[in-house]
């Protein structure tokens, strides 16, 4: 599907790979992450020391792109060099995968805010040198979002992630930089219940918008999708919006954290495909999704018949409370 536009969300500080597992192994009695392998050569990316104590890294998980900048700001040459080679890779499998956009988020990086600008300044001009996709800035924080856009200096036409009613003054810095934006369904302070609510606060969000001059087609509306584990009808709701604004804003871009929908459930790929063939139906045109793993000739060609798809299309669309019939398939192995 040639039109749907994926925003790459893998270049983000909260990723995380196993300890032990296949982006890793031991070089010079030391854990490494590796990264560009073919057969049994590979570079790899040293785990420094200040990460050793962390609470992740104790409970199995590399941060692995949080390394990977730490390394390129405060490490030896070798070490930067490291850094900028792991980024440079991600970079490359994301565009090789289809990736329009490249999302960046280094929030997690510290609880500093100077030195979250820092590290968002530092992936900025990494991302610039070597990507050929535009950027799309992703940040809590509006100053994180203005310094990482001045960095990047409008190279070529960046989006923005995201615009809500709880920040419209992050509007002036958007059309100052000539930004795609992706506009969120949250409220002043909360986030919604329903799609119903989700239309509520998006139409006050796209009049604001739109009476600003921003083009509807440069919009990337984010309906916000909520894991399915935790309510049965988050699902339903997500896709339910995403058929309402389809038919209210033709133009618009329909976007939205896809694999949010599985968190904390088992087969989590298969959830994700079953829920964007669904979101695609409904008239999603876009995701911020990994493309690595959520293939989208895969999920377009996903056979309806198959009692796995029945099952995730089940649940996903609000039938299956607490996910008790997927969750027995899992253990019976039939999914």
């Amino acid at each position: 599907m040639s039109d749907f536009i994926i925003i790459g969300e893998n270049i983000h500080t909260t990723r995380s790979v196993k300890r032990g597992g296949i982006r890793t192994t031991v070089v010079d009695d030391k854990e490494v992450l590796i990264f560009n392998k073919k057969k049994d050569a590979f570079d790899y990316m040293e785990i420094p020391e200040a990460f050793i104590n962390t609470q992740p890294y104790q409970q199995g998980q590399l941060k692995h792109f949080m390394i990977a900048i730490w390394q390129g700001i405060n490490g030896d040459q070798e070490r930067k060099n490291q850094g900028i080679s792991y980024i440079k890779s991600e970079i490359k499998r994301q565009i090789n995968n289809g990736a329009a956009f490249l999302d960046i988020n280094v929030d997690e990086y510290s609880y500093k805010l100077d030195q979250q600008i820092t590290a968002m300044k530092w992936v900025v001009g990494i991302v610039k040198e070597f990507s050929d996709v535009p950027l799309s800035v992703d940040s809590s924080n509006i100053d994180i979002i203005k310094e990482g856009l001045i960095e990047y200096n409008n190279i070529k036409r960046p989006l923005v992630n995201s615009l809500s009613l709880e920040r419209v003054d992050l509007l002036d810095t958007i059309l100052e930089q000539n930004c795609k934006v992706v506009v969120s369904a949250a409220s002043e302070s909360s986030m919604p219940e329903s799609s119903d609510e989700r239309i509520i606060n998006l139409s006050k969000m796209m009049d604001i918008s739109l009476s600003k001059g921003i083009k509807e087609e440069d919009i990337f509306i984010d309906p916000l999708i909520f894991p399915i584990s935790v309510a049965s009808n988050y699902g339903n709701d997500a896709l339910e919006a995403i058929k309402k604004i389809r038919n209210i804003w033709p133009k618009v871009n329909i976007t939205g954290g896809m694999s949010n929908i599985s968190f904390g459930l088992p087969k989590r790929r298969l959830i994700n495909d079953v829920f964007i063939h669904l979101a695609i139906k409904n008239g999603a045109n876009s995701g911020i999704i990994n493309p690595i793993e959520s293939k989208l000739d895969r999920i377009i060609n996903m056979d309806q018949n198959l009692n796995q798809y029945k099952i995730t299309k089940n649940m996903l669309e609000g039938n299956d409370e607490f996910c008790t019939e997927y969750l027995t398939a899992y253990r019976e192995n039939k999914l």
